[in-house]
Protein backbone atom coordinates (compact mmCIF):
# COMPACT_ATOMS: atom_id res chain seq x y z
CA UNK A 1 0.00 0.00 0.00
CA UNK A 2 1.31 3.30 -1.04
CA UNK A 3 1.84 5.59 1.86
CA UNK A 4 -0.26 8.64 2.54
CA UNK A 5 0.89 11.69 4.97
CA UNK A 6 -2.47 13.36 5.86
CA UNK A 7 -3.33 16.91 5.31
CA UNK A 8 -5.99 16.55 7.91
CA UNK A 9 -4.43 13.66 10.52
CA UNK A 10 -6.49 14.99 13.64
CA UNK A 11 -9.67 15.05 11.36
CA UNK A 12 -12.30 12.57 11.76
CA UNK A 13 -15.87 11.86 10.55
CA UNK A 14 -18.31 14.78 11.17
CA UNK A 15 -19.95 14.55 14.12
CA UNK A 16 -22.87 15.04 12.11
CA UNK A 17 -22.30 12.04 10.63
CA UNK A 18 -21.32 10.24 13.67
CA UNK A 19 -25.01 11.20 15.23
CA UNK A 20 -27.10 10.92 12.32
CA UNK A 21 -25.94 7.01 12.25
CA UNK A 22 -25.53 6.72 16.17
CA UNK A 23 -29.62 7.69 16.10
CA UNK A 24 -30.41 5.56 12.82
CA UNK A 25 -28.71 2.32 14.72
CA UNK A 26 -30.24 2.72 18.01
CA UNK A 27 -34.04 4.36 15.94
CA UNK A 28 -33.47 7.18 18.20
CA UNK A 29 -35.54 10.97 17.33
CA UNK A 30 -32.87 12.35 15.14
CA UNK A 31 -33.09 16.10 16.75
CA UNK A 32 -28.97 16.12 16.06
CA UNK A 33 -27.99 16.75 12.28
CA UNK A 34 -29.63 20.04 10.77
CA UNK A 35 -32.39 18.73 8.44
CA UNK A 36 -36.43 19.16 8.23
CA UNK A 37 -38.34 16.05 8.59
CA UNK A 38 -40.89 17.51 5.79
CA UNK A 39 -40.94 18.29 2.40
CA UNK A 40 -40.01 21.24 0.15
CA UNK A 41 -42.92 23.41 -1.37
CA UNK A 42 -44.97 20.96 -4.11
CA UNK A 43 -44.73 23.70 -6.56
CA UNK A 44 -41.14 23.78 -6.35
CA UNK A 45 -40.34 20.19 -6.78
CA UNK A 46 -43.20 20.44 -10.03
CA UNK A 47 -40.98 22.72 -11.48
CA UNK A 48 -37.85 20.52 -11.01
CA UNK A 49 -39.45 17.76 -12.01
CA UNK A 50 -40.73 19.80 -15.30
CA UNK A 51 -37.21 20.63 -15.96
CA UNK A 52 -35.72 16.91 -15.39
CA UNK A 53 -38.68 15.86 -17.83
CA UNK A 54 -38.33 18.76 -20.12
CA UNK A 55 -34.60 17.90 -21.16
CA UNK A 56 -33.19 20.50 -19.20
CA UNK A 57 -30.64 17.86 -18.09
CA UNK A 58 -27.27 18.97 -19.51
CA UNK A 59 -24.67 21.40 -18.21
CA UNK A 60 -25.56 24.98 -16.67
CA UNK A 61 -23.34 27.79 -17.47
CA UNK A 62 -20.46 28.05 -15.11
CA UNK A 63 -21.87 30.75 -13.10
CA UNK A 64 -25.47 29.18 -12.80
CA UNK A 65 -27.70 29.44 -15.32
CA UNK A 66 -29.19 33.00 -16.02
CA UNK A 67 -32.39 32.48 -14.94
CA UNK A 68 -31.95 31.71 -11.55
CA UNK A 69 -29.14 34.33 -11.10
CA UNK A 70 -31.77 36.87 -12.58
CA UNK A 71 -34.13 35.66 -9.42
CA UNK A 72 -31.85 36.03 -6.93
CA UNK A 73 -30.75 39.21 -7.41
CA UNK A 74 -34.32 40.28 -7.74
CA UNK A 75 -34.58 38.56 -4.35
CA UNK A 76 -31.23 40.42 -2.76
CA UNK A 77 -32.65 43.80 -3.93
CA UNK A 78 -36.18 43.05 -2.20
CA UNK A 79 -34.57 41.79 1.05
CA UNK A 80 -31.96 43.76 1.22
CA UNK A 81 -32.58 46.96 -0.92
CA UNK A 82 -29.56 45.78 -2.83
CA UNK A 83 -28.54 46.22 -6.54
CA UNK A 84 -26.54 43.41 -7.65
CA UNK A 85 -24.86 42.97 -11.03
CA UNK A 86 -25.97 39.32 -11.87
CA UNK A 87 -23.22 38.22 -14.37
CA UNK A 88 -20.27 39.72 -12.68
CA UNK A 89 -21.35 39.46 -8.98
CA UNK A 90 -23.39 35.72 -7.85
CA UNK A 91 -22.57 32.17 -8.39
CA UNK A 92 -24.55 29.09 -8.19
CA UNK A 93 -22.72 27.01 -5.68
CA UNK A 94 -23.06 23.35 -4.70
CA UNK A 95 -24.51 24.03 -1.37
CA UNK A 96 -22.72 26.82 1.11
CA UNK A 97 -20.32 24.20 2.15
CA UNK A 98 -18.77 24.61 -1.29
CA UNK A 99 -19.12 28.44 -1.79
CA UNK A 100 -17.37 28.90 2.01
CA UNK A 101 -14.45 26.10 0.78
CA UNK A 102 -13.84 28.10 -2.82
CA UNK A 103 -13.70 31.24 -1.04
CA UNK A 104 -10.98 29.87 1.87
CA UNK A 105 -9.16 28.61 -1.13
CA UNK A 106 -9.44 31.52 -3.41
CA UNK A 107 -8.11 34.44 -1.10
CA UNK A 108 -6.34 32.56 1.93
CA UNK A 109 -2.60 32.33 0.98
CA UNK A 110 0.27 29.94 2.91
CA UNK A 111 1.17 32.40 6.26
CA UNK A 112 -2.39 33.57 6.69
CA UNK A 113 -4.23 34.07 9.78
CA UNK A 114 -8.03 33.68 9.65
CA UNK A 115 -10.31 34.52 12.64
CA UNK A 116 -12.95 32.23 13.60
CA UNK A 117 -15.70 32.22 16.40
CA UNK A 118 -15.59 28.67 18.51
CA UNK A 119 -18.08 27.07 18.23
CA UNK A 120 -17.62 27.44 14.88
CA UNK A 121 -19.36 25.20 11.66
CA UNK A 122 -16.72 22.68 11.80
CA UNK A 123 -16.20 23.09 7.86
CA UNK A 124 -13.98 26.22 8.00
CA UNK A 125 -10.64 25.22 10.23
CA UNK A 126 -10.09 22.65 7.54
CA UNK A 127 -10.84 24.89 4.53
CA UNK A 128 -8.34 27.29 6.20
CA UNK A 129 -5.60 25.09 6.90
CA UNK A 130 -5.39 23.10 3.35
CA UNK A 131 -5.08 26.54 1.97
CA UNK A 132 -1.93 26.69 4.29
CA UNK A 133 -3.60 29.46 6.73
CA UNK A 134 -3.29 29.18 10.13
CA UNK A 135 -7.14 29.39 11.84
CA UNK A 136 -7.34 32.15 15.04
CA UNK A 137 -10.18 30.95 17.06
CA UNK A 138 -11.85 32.93 19.57
CA UNK A 139 -14.13 31.73 21.67
CA UNK A 140 -18.34 32.41 22.63
CA UNK A 141 -19.35 31.61 26.32
CA UNK A 142 -22.43 30.51 26.75
CA UNK A 143 -25.15 31.20 27.32
CA UNK A 144 -25.49 34.50 25.53
CA UNK A 145 -22.33 33.72 22.91
CA UNK A 146 -21.43 37.37 22.22
CA UNK A 147 -18.29 38.19 20.62
CA UNK A 148 -16.07 40.10 22.25
CA UNK A 149 -14.65 42.69 20.11
CA UNK A 150 -11.86 43.57 22.01
CA UNK A 151 -10.56 40.27 22.40
CA UNK A 152 -10.89 40.34 17.86
CA UNK A 153 -9.19 43.71 18.32
CA UNK A 154 -5.87 41.65 19.92
CA UNK A 155 -6.01 39.14 17.54
CA UNK A 156 -5.87 41.45 14.19
CA UNK A 157 -2.63 41.89 13.02
CA UNK A 158 -0.54 42.10 9.39
CA UNK A 159 -0.87 38.08 8.70
CA UNK A 160 -4.76 38.50 9.15
CA UNK A 161 -6.44 38.05 5.88
CA UNK A 162 -9.61 37.03 6.18
CA UNK A 163 -12.60 36.99 9.29
CA UNK A 164 -15.19 34.90 9.20
CA UNK A 165 -18.54 35.12 10.32
CA UNK A 166 -21.78 33.61 10.57
CA UNK A 167 -24.92 35.18 11.65
CA UNK A 168 -27.62 33.72 12.28
CA UNK A 169 -25.25 31.67 14.23
CA UNK A 170 -24.64 27.67 13.81
CA UNK A 171 -24.67 26.03 16.02
CA UNK A 172 -25.82 28.52 19.06
CA UNK A 173 -28.78 29.99 17.27
CA UNK A 174 -27.74 33.82 18.28
CA UNK A 175 -27.53 36.60 16.00
CA UNK A 176 -25.28 39.85 15.40
CA UNK A 177 -26.77 43.15 16.27
CA UNK A 178 -26.19 46.64 14.81
CA UNK A 179 -24.16 47.20 17.31
CA UNK A 180 -21.82 44.38 16.68
CA UNK A 181 -22.18 45.46 12.76
CA UNK A 182 -20.23 48.57 14.00
CA UNK A 183 -17.66 47.45 15.91
CA UNK A 184 -16.39 44.89 12.71
CA UNK A 185 -16.79 47.85 10.38
CA UNK A 186 -14.38 50.01 13.00
CA UNK A 187 -12.00 46.97 13.11
CA UNK A 188 -11.69 46.09 9.65
CA UNK A 189 -11.54 49.72 7.92
CA UNK A 190 -8.03 51.04 6.78
CA UNK A 191 -7.38 47.05 6.26
CA UNK A 192 -6.82 44.19 3.59
CA UNK A 193 -9.35 41.96 5.47
CA UNK A 194 -11.46 39.79 3.63
CA UNK A 195 -14.87 39.26 5.56
CA UNK A 196 -16.30 35.60 4.80
CA UNK A 197 -20.18 36.11 5.70
CA UNK A 198 -21.87 32.65 6.32
CA UNK A 199 -25.87 33.39 6.06
CA UNK A 200 -27.61 30.34 5.01
CA UNK A 201 -30.15 31.23 7.78
CA UNK A 202 -30.86 34.47 6.94
CA UNK A 203 -34.82 34.07 6.95
CA UNK A 204 -34.90 32.19 10.25
CA UNK A 205 -34.77 34.72 12.60
CA UNK A 206 -37.09 35.57 15.37
CA UNK A 207 -38.93 38.27 17.17
CA UNK A 208 -39.40 41.05 14.89
CA UNK A 209 -35.24 41.02 15.05
CA UNK A 210 -33.81 42.47 11.69
CA UNK A 211 -30.85 39.94 10.32
CA UNK A 212 -27.74 41.93 10.08
CA UNK A 213 -26.40 40.56 6.69
CA UNK A 214 -23.45 42.31 5.31
CA UNK A 215 -25.60 43.38 2.71
CA UNK A 216 -27.21 46.44 3.93
CA UNK A 217 -23.73 48.40 5.03
CA UNK A 218 -21.96 49.55 1.99
CA UNK A 219 -18.41 49.35 3.39
CA UNK A 220 -18.79 46.00 4.55
CA UNK A 221 -20.42 44.21 1.76
CA UNK A 222 -17.35 45.94 -0.37
CA UNK A 223 -15.04 43.92 1.24
CA UNK A 224 -16.90 40.15 1.36
CA UNK A 225 -18.36 37.20 0.19
CA UNK A 226 -21.45 36.67 1.36
CA UNK A 227 -23.02 32.64 1.47
CA UNK A 228 -26.43 31.70 1.29
CA UNK A 229 -28.21 28.40 1.26
CA UNK A 230 -31.33 27.38 -0.91
CA UNK A 231 -31.54 24.16 0.90
CA UNK A 232 -32.10 25.76 4.08
CA UNK A 233 -34.51 28.06 3.07
CA UNK A 234 -36.33 25.45 1.08
CA UNK A 235 -36.43 22.75 2.85
CA UNK A 236 -34.32 20.92 0.68
CA UNK A 237 -31.04 20.23 2.66
CA UNK A 238 -30.31 17.39 0.21
CA UNK A 239 -30.43 19.52 -2.99
CA UNK A 240 -26.63 20.61 -2.25
CA UNK A 241 -27.37 24.05 -3.49
CA UNK A 242 -26.62 27.51 -2.57
CA UNK A 243 -24.81 30.70 -4.03
CA UNK A 244 -22.38 33.71 -3.02
CA UNK A 245 -22.38 36.93 -3.54
CA UNK A 246 -19.36 38.96 -4.15
CA UNK A 247 -17.86 42.53 -5.62
CA UNK A 248 -16.55 41.63 -9.22
CA UNK A 249 -13.22 41.88 -8.21
CA UNK A 250 -13.59 39.24 -5.34
CA UNK A 251 -15.70 37.30 -7.42
CA UNK A 252 -13.39 37.11 -10.24
CA UNK A 253 -10.82 35.08 -8.12
CA UNK A 254 -13.61 32.89 -6.40
CA UNK A 255 -14.63 31.29 -9.69
CA UNK A 256 -11.08 30.30 -10.87
CA UNK A 257 -11.50 27.76 -7.53
CA UNK A 258 -15.30 27.34 -8.08
CA UNK A 259 -14.61 26.44 -12.18
CA UNK A 260 -12.07 23.33 -10.82
CA UNK A 261 -14.52 22.30 -7.35
CA UNK A 262 -17.72 21.89 -8.80
CA UNK A 263 -18.14 23.77 -12.34
CA UNK A 264 -21.57 23.88 -12.27
CA UNK A 265 -24.62 22.75 -10.52
CA UNK A 266 -27.42 20.43 -11.65
CA UNK A 267 -29.37 22.13 -13.96
CA UNK A 268 -33.17 21.03 -13.49
CA UNK A 269 -32.47 22.20 -9.70
CA UNK A 270 -31.28 25.62 -10.71
CA UNK A 271 -34.28 26.76 -13.08
CA UNK A 272 -36.96 25.19 -10.87
CA UNK A 273 -35.23 27.35 -8.62
CA UNK A 274 -35.39 30.16 -10.46
CA UNK A 275 -39.48 29.46 -11.60
CA UNK A 276 -40.14 29.31 -7.86
CA UNK A 277 -38.62 32.44 -7.08
CA UNK A 278 -40.08 34.02 -9.88
CA UNK A 279 -43.91 33.40 -7.67
CA UNK A 280 -43.30 33.23 -4.40
CA UNK A 281 -41.82 35.87 -2.80
CA UNK A 282 -44.16 34.49 0.01
CA UNK A 283 -42.15 31.65 1.02
CA UNK A 284 -39.04 33.00 2.56
CA UNK A 285 -40.66 36.50 3.99
CA UNK A 286 -42.48 34.11 6.05
CA UNK A 287 -40.11 31.47 6.98
CA UNK A 288 -38.75 33.34 10.00
CA UNK A 289 -42.31 33.34 11.40
CA UNK A 290 -43.10 29.69 10.22
CA UNK A 291 -39.57 28.61 12.38
CA UNK A 292 -41.00 30.88 15.18
CA UNK A 293 -43.51 28.39 15.64
CA UNK A 294 -41.74 25.66 15.76
CA UNK A 295 -39.28 27.04 18.45
CA UNK A 296 -42.03 28.47 20.66
CA UNK A 297 -43.62 24.63 20.84
CA UNK A 298 -40.28 23.07 21.35
CA UNK A 299 -39.80 25.32 23.85
CA UNK A 300 -43.26 25.49 25.44
CA UNK A 301 -42.54 21.73 25.46
CA UNK A 302 -39.69 21.42 27.35
CA UNK A 303 -40.78 23.38 30.15
CA UNK A 304 -40.88 21.22 31.96
CA UNK A 305 -37.84 18.85 31.54
CA UNK A 306 -34.64 20.18 33.67
CA UNK A 307 -32.79 21.68 30.53
CA UNK A 308 -32.09 25.20 30.87
CA UNK A 309 -33.20 27.08 27.66
CA UNK A 310 -32.81 30.58 26.29
CA UNK A 311 -35.18 30.65 23.66
CA UNK A 312 -32.97 31.18 19.87
CA UNK A 313 -32.82 34.22 18.21
CA UNK A 314 -32.46 32.57 14.65
CA UNK A 315 -31.97 29.48 12.95
CA UNK A 316 -33.84 26.32 13.34
CA UNK A 317 -31.80 24.84 16.52
CA UNK A 318 -32.11 25.28 20.23
CA UNK A 319 -29.32 25.29 22.68
CA UNK A 320 -30.07 23.27 26.03
CA UNK A 321 -27.63 23.24 29.59
CA UNK A 322 -28.16 19.83 30.93
CA UNK A 323 -26.21 20.92 34.44
CA UNK A 324 -28.96 19.76 36.56
CA UNK A 325 -29.43 16.28 35.09
CA UNK A 326 -25.89 15.40 34.24
CA UNK A 327 -21.97 16.45 34.48
CA UNK A 328 -21.07 13.76 31.41
CA UNK A 329 -18.88 15.93 28.94
CA UNK A 330 -21.47 16.44 26.22
CA UNK A 331 -20.17 14.04 23.49
CA UNK A 332 -20.98 11.28 26.39
CA UNK A 333 -23.97 12.64 26.88
CA UNK A 334 -25.34 13.36 23.40
CA UNK A 335 -24.27 9.71 23.84
CA UNK A 336 -26.25 8.14 26.17
CA UNK A 337 -29.12 10.01 25.11
CA UNK A 338 -29.29 8.61 22.34
CA UNK A 339 -28.83 5.27 23.31
CA UNK A 340 -30.71 4.69 25.99
CA UNK A 341 -33.18 7.31 25.68
CA UNK A 342 -33.88 7.62 21.70
CA UNK A 343 -33.33 10.78 21.52
CA UNK A 344 -30.29 12.49 19.51
CA UNK A 345 -28.47 15.51 19.71
CA UNK A 346 -24.96 17.36 18.98
CA UNK A 347 -22.47 18.02 21.26
CA UNK A 348 -21.09 21.97 21.26
CA UNK A 349 -17.91 21.06 22.31
CA UNK A 350 -16.90 19.82 19.05
CA UNK A 351 -16.75 22.95 17.67
CA UNK A 352 -14.12 24.38 19.35
CA UNK A 353 -10.25 24.45 19.24
CA UNK A 354 -10.07 24.30 23.22
CA UNK A 355 -13.63 24.05 24.63
CA UNK A 356 -14.58 25.61 27.82
CA UNK A 357 -16.20 23.61 30.54
CA UNK A 358 -19.81 24.09 29.95
CA UNK A 359 -22.82 21.48 29.77
CA UNK A 360 -24.51 22.59 26.56
CA UNK A 361 -26.10 20.77 23.57
CA UNK A 362 -28.06 21.42 20.03
CA UNK A 363 -31.61 20.51 19.29
CA UNK A 364 -32.55 20.88 15.88
CA UNK A 365 -36.51 21.77 15.79
CA UNK A 366 -36.97 21.63 12.15
CA UNK A 367 -39.41 18.89 12.47
CA UNK A 368 -43.50 18.32 12.39
CA UNK A 369 -45.32 18.64 15.35
CA UNK A 370 -45.41 15.47 16.33
CA UNK A 371 -41.79 14.58 16.16
CA UNK A 372 -41.04 17.55 18.70
CA UNK A 373 -43.62 16.61 21.06
CA UNK A 374 -42.56 12.70 20.76
CA UNK A 375 -39.09 13.99 21.69
CA UNK A 376 -39.80 16.03 24.64
CA UNK A 377 -41.73 13.93 26.63
CA UNK A 378 -38.61 11.85 26.43
CA UNK A 379 -36.32 14.34 27.38
CA UNK A 380 -38.48 15.62 29.93
CA UNK A 381 -38.96 12.29 31.89
CA UNK A 382 -34.70 12.38 31.87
Amino acid sequence: MPKITSKLPDVGTTIFTVMSQLAAEHNAINLAQGFPDFSAPGELLDRVNHHLQAGNNQYAPMSGAPELLEQVALKLNRSYDRNINANTEITITSGATEALYSAITAYVHPGDEVIVFDPAYDSYDPAIRLSGGHAVHIPLHAPDFKVDWNRVAAAINPKTRMIVINTPHNPTGTILTADDIAALTELVRDTQIILLSDEVYEHIIFDDQRHESLMHYDELADRSVMVYSFGKTFHATGWKIGYCVANEHLMKEFRKIHQYVQFCVATPLQLGLADYLANNTAHYEQLGSFYAGKRDRFVELMAKSRFAIQPSAGTYFQMADYSAISQLPDTDFCNTLTTQHGVAAIPISVFYADPPKQNVVRFCFAKNTPTLEQAAEILCAI
